[in-house]
């Protein structure tokens, strides 16, 4: 049995908690949110006033499904203690904190992991990454506008529209410089990058789009291309459109939940070597 903390009590966190405290494999020690948790149905004791008093509690992994800023102030002490899930994969746009992560997770014989939640087709990306068959990796990400949490230039690009009768593309360009912009909304663009291992965050491009139509879904575009072939004049392409329901003002599209879930399952299921 896994004992697990779980940092963040959103929506996500919500539906996490539920799930493995229903299943035997995983015993739910310790739960935190920036907010307080006014949920009457969760133990008290199970519930962190302090983040930092995380490491009085023995446990196997911790989960993170907050915000990528906690990976930045506390991923290095979580690797320390246990292992650790990152829900929050736009973090590792930032390269020096990636490299302390994956150097203190050899250090302390800890493992980071990284479910691919929405992104799909992850697997076959990675096996075309490391024959090095990858070429290229596009991934374009539409929702409502009122679903986006935007940062800096794309903020306030998103409050000067005043008037919304048709979509506005708000960025096109590297993922590393998008992930710092839209921090709670482009994680499947940053599981993206790390599963196309020979392209990375500076060659996976891509495209954000606020669309007003889209009020009960997200769509996520993801375009593969590979290696050229000489004889028949092309590339090998391929195209899948992931249309997931989703409230409207939701960052999270419905079927995110479940794919996370069984996809961290699926995860800690596979022996793997310290790192990532």
């Amino acid at each position: 049995m896994k004992r697990v903390g779980i940092v963040g009590f959103g929506h996500l966190g919500k539906y996490l908690y539920n799930r493995l405290i229903n299943d035997p494999n995983f015993k739910v020690v310790f739960i935190w949110n920036r907010s307080p948790i006014k949920d009457e149905s969760i133990d008290k004791e199970l519930i962190l006033s302090n983040l930092e008093d995380f490491k009085n509690y023995k446990v196997d992994l911790i989960i993170e499904v907050a915000h990528p800023i906690i990976t930045h102030d506390y991923g290095v002490r979580f690797l320390q203690h246990s292992n650790y899930v990152i829900g929050s994969p736009t973090a590792l746009a930032n390269q020096t904190l990636l490299d302390k992560l994956i150097s203190t997770s050899i250090e302390f014989r800890s493992k980071i992991y990284v479910p691919c939640g929405a992104f799909w087709g992850a697997n076959d990306i990675k096996k075309m990454a490391t024959q090095q068959t990858l070429k290229g990796l596009k991934i374009t990400m539409t929702k409502h506008q009122t679903s986006l949490k935007l940062e800096g230039e794309l903020k306030e690009k998103l409050e000067r529209m005043k008037v919304w009768d048709s979509s506005l593309i708000l960025y096109e360009g590297p993922v590393r410089d998008l992930c710092h912009l839209a921090p709670n909304n482009v994680n499947t663009m940053a599981v993206g990058a790390l599963s196309a291992l020979n392209l990375g965050f500076d060659k996976v491009q891509a495209c954000l789009i606020a669309d007003p139509n889209l009020i009960d879904k997200h769509v996520i575009e993801i375009e593969v291309t590979g290696p050229f072939n000489e004889k028949l004049n092309q590339n090998f392409k391929c195209t899948t459109v992931r249309s997931n329901p989703a409230q409207i003002g939701h960052v999270t599209g419905n079927q995110t939940y479940d794919s996370f879930y069984y996809s961290l399952l699926e995860t800690l299921s596979e022996t793997k070597s310290s790192g990532y």
